[in-house]
């Protein structure tokens, strides 16, 4: 079995504020999703980081969940085959944006 995923960032950011958003988004949407073991993580990271696209997320969220992506096993191969296979399906704008954050991660490996 994997490593169970955590999460707190709702809490930490949301906690006082809007504690059952931060409820549902740190034990239901990371807690319970994230670990369902009928996907493996690697696909799920690619499933978020294309719906993200596709809804025109191109913030820091969808950097997080690239990085995420690189951190569970997708290669920078992989992340542009699947921004590229995206943009014809949601828009070579989005496509553009999500390489520029996708080539800020990536680059960290050659920068070592």
């Amino acid at each position: 079995m994997a490593e169970k995923i955590v999460q707190t960032a709702g809490r930490e950011a949301l906690g006082e504020f809007a504690p059952e958003f931060a409820h549902y988004n740190d034990d239901v949407l990371f807690g319970e999703n994230w670990n369902n073991q009928d996907i493996d993580v690697k696909t799920r990271c690619i499933i978020t980081v294309t719906a993200l696209i596709a809804s025109g997320m191109t913030d820091n969220s969808l950097k997080f969940h690239i990085i995420n992506a690189k951190n569970n096993g997708v290669t920078q191969k992989e992340m542009a085959a699947v921004i590229t296979h995206t943009a014809f399906y949601a828009g070579w704008p989005k496509a553009w944006a999500a390489f520029n954050l996708a080539k800020e991660v990536y680059a960290q490996d050659a920068a070592k």
